[in-house]
């Protein structure tokens, strides 16, 4: 058998080319009716099956359907096909307002239907697939603007190694017992407060003192961990030292294993519940390999979902559709979410604006709060209807009307939703998700290669899924009179100092299980000091419990303080100290290189980062050998190798920048798949329950994916932070 036919049966597995269906929208009542096949235990031979996005055994294993859909439009009445449309699966009649396409092959369709289906390219009949030579439209660009090509999600080649993971992808199924029309003819409410009631024993008081004894000891006894250090331990006396750098290290309590989230439901002795919005880009350009993969890590997602958790799905391309409102992920939410992920399809523009205000509404309208909210954007183009600007060194500006006002951070809701954006392969615009991102306070990740979108899905939610910390914050004041903060270095965190310069703050927001964060602070001390001992700062710290919701601070202030002396021998510099400076210089050198690429002076922007790495080889945690360093150096230097040409710059090396500049101006990590990986480099900011949840992915639905194509790489790739001495 040829290698064409081999390729066209695995298009016809993967249901490329072919228009998928979702059951009738229950916007209003998400419940089972009494006749529906999930609500009799007898019926289990008339449950939903499911296909891409695919059902998981407890025990990880994926379980593969019977029967596909492609044979499904062929079995019943042939005449049906006359009557019904295969698009849209509603009544074909003449004079009832809509126009017919009755094709060369005899089968007959609405037209709006039809050439929405075939306006990206595909002649090939939904039922039969006869190949058509007459189709209502055959111009698959008309929609682009001058300039711009449809990708072509299917451009592989037929000798790649995946080619043996998509023969094994199951077929689309369908539930010929339940009234299926497609999503976006399906009405909407105009206010989305139809999220499903919260399980009440998972619902926390507003008054935290009302909790219990066994509860305050699970949740409220760990604090956050705070440690300081002076960048020198001692300053003679008679000696003024400007911008002296103190370091402040968080780090986050443990949190509960989540392995067994799908086992048990969630209390309030386990972890905060989510609620979580998909934002998902099914344009033209994901058709095919990429809509299958995409279904895969949403599948991922819902099945890593626990019952108290909330999932809702919004799609979008020229237009935005919610597949179903906010709806707990039980054993029968989760069935009723894979099959409505299932049954997308890929056609249209891309309208992420439109995405992303109803992926918004969605939280904003709810009636009821899990503690956790966040959206999760992935996208493989470029907005067409919204963004007017190009993607220049003043992005953000440019991307600003993309993310609708209420969610931004200084939106004034009270409430901030953090976009964990996904720009996906080469052709998404990394500018507007990096500021979409970087507005709303969320992370930016740039997947590079297909095969890892399920591992980036799966890092996000791995820490959404671990949150123990919200509203945190740190508090700073000058101990000694004659003191003065002069600046707070905290990356994207939002900063505050008083004009006395006596007393700054810092708003770091939720932190996941274990996550750390470090923060420079620089002051000026003043010489003839007579004191041998010198008290710097008090640093405090509070947050929010999210199960309990009362407020927790810190056990106990931490003071720095430094020697005061009359004379001292060479300074020894702090390591801790240095590494975050190192750190910090890097990002600035990234961020440097960025706008001179965008202004086209790529030379430049390779030296600012050559220079940045020189400098980095000539501090003290260079010539410790510091593991941290000599990966800031290997990142750097790829970074000036994703700058060696325009063309390579504008395929990767912007959305490569932007995601490590997310990384690190967050300290969070952030996901680059580009099927490589450096064992000699350990990601810091990745907490436990992330790797946990990533080798979860890369064991459970393909397993047996190439080794080449497991990988997925961190954007800021570093070793761990030592323990404290």
């Amino acid at each position: 058998m040829g290698s064409g036919s081999k390729w066209r049966k695995a298009k016809l597995a993967l249901g490329l080319n072919m228009c998928l269906y979702v059951p009738e929208a229950r916007d209003r009542d998400y419940s089972p009716s009494p006749s529906s096949p999930s609500s009799n235990s007898t019926t289990t031979a008339t449950q939903p099956r499911l296909s891409d996005a695919v059902s998981l055994s407890p025990s990880g294993q994926a379980t593969s359907p019977s029967s596909s859909a492609h044979r499904l439009s062929k079995s019943g009445n042939p005449k049906s096909s006359k009557r019904t449309c295969a698009i849209c699966l509603t009544s074909i009649k003449l004079g009832h307002g809509h126009a017919i396409f009755t094709a060369e092959c005899s089968h007959s369709f609405h037209f709006h239907c039809i050439t929405s289906n075939v306006k990206h390219g595909n002649q090939i009949c939904p039922v039969c697939r006869a190949k058509w030579k007459e189709v209502p439209f055959q111009n698959p660009a008309s929609d682009l603007p001058p300039g711009r090509s449809r990708i072509n999600g299917v451009g592989w080649s037929r000798d790649d190694a995946w080619m043996t993971i998509l023969q094994q992808l199951p077929s689309p199924q369908l539930d010929m017992s339940r009234q299926v029309n497609s999503v976006f003819h399906a009405p909407e409410p105009n206010t989305f407060n139809d999220d499903e009631v919260l399980n009440l024993q998972d619902e926390v008081p507003e008054n935290g003192n009302e909790t219990t004894t066994e509860t305050a000891e699970n949740n409220c006894s760990r604090t956050i961990e705070v440690q300081t250090y002076p960048e020198v331990s001692a300053v003679p006396s008679a000696v003024s030292h400007n911008n002296f750098a103190i370091l402040i290290h968080l780090k986050a309590p443990r949190g509960r294993h989540i392995s067994c989230q799908n086992q048990m439901p969630v209390s309030q002795n386990s972890r905060a519940p989510v609620d979580l919005v998909t934002v998902l880009d099914v344009s033209g350009s994901m058709a095919g390999t990429k809509l299958a993969l995409l279904k895969r890590a949403v599948g991922f997602v819902i099945q890593n979902l626990g019952p108290s958790d909330r999932l809702s799905v919004i799609a979008f391309s020229s237009t935005a559709r919610r597949l179903f409102p906010l709806r707990r992920m039980t054993e029968t939410g989760r069935q009723e979410a894979l099959q409505a992920v299932n049954s997308l399809a890929s056609n249209g523009g891309t309208n992420i604006a439109e995405g992303l205000k109803k992926g918004a509404k969605v939280l904003l309208d709810r009636q009821w709060k899990n503690p956790v909210g966040s959206i999760m954007l992935l996208s493989d183009g470029q907005d067409t209807y919204t963004v007017t600007g190009g993607g220049g060194a003043n992005s953000r500006t440019d991307y600003k009307s993309l993310l609708p006002v209420s969610i931004h951070r200084d939106g004034g809701t009270g409430y901030q939703i953090p976009v964990h954006a996904f720009g996906f392969g080469a052709d998404h615009d990394a500018a507007s998700m990096h500021s979409i991102s970087e507005i709303s306070g969320g992370t930016f990740s740039f997947i590079e290669a297909e095969g890892v979108i399920q591992d980036a899905f799966a890092q996000c939610i791995g820490g959404l899924l671990s949150v123990v910390a919200q509203e945190v914050g740190v508090k700073i004041e000058c101990v000694h009179p004659g003191l003065q903060i002069t600046s707070i270095k905290a990356g994207s965190y939002q900063t505050s100092l008083m004009a006395d310069g006596r007393t700054g703050s810092i708003d770091v927001g939720d932190l996941y299980a274990e996550e750390e964060r470090d923060f420079l602070v620089t002051v000026d001390i003043p010489a003839n000091v007579s004191s041998k001992e010198m008290s710097l700062l008090m640093v405090k710290c509070a947050f929010r419990n999210p199960i309990t919701k009362e407020m927790v601070i810190s056990d106990e202030p931490s003071e720095v303080k430094i020697q005061r002396p009359a004379m001292t021998g060479q300074p020894v510099v702090s390591i801790e100290v240095d590494r975050q400076r190192n750190r910090l210089r890097s990002a600035e050198a990234m961020a440097e290189a960025r706008a001179a690429a965008e202004h086209g002076d790529l030379s430049n922007a390779v030296s600012l980062l050559e220079s940045c790495r020189r400098a980095l080889s000539e501090t003290v945690s260079a010539r410790a050998c510091d593991k941290l360093c000599i990966a800031l150096c290997a990142e750097l230097k790829e970074m000036q190798e994703r700058m060696a040409s325009r063309r390579i710059y504008e395929s990767s090396g912007r959305a490569y920048v932007l995601s490590g500049l997310s990384s690190h101006s967050w300290q969070r990590a952030t996901a680059r798949g580009d099927s490589t990986d450096s064992s000699s480099l350990v990601q810091a900011y990745q907490t436990p329950s992330m790797v946990d949840m990533v080798t979860r992915s890369q064991t459970m639905i393909l397993g047996n994916r190439p080794p080449s194509q497991r990988k997925l790489r961190q954007a800021q790739s570093f070793p761990g932070r030592p323990q404290p001495r």
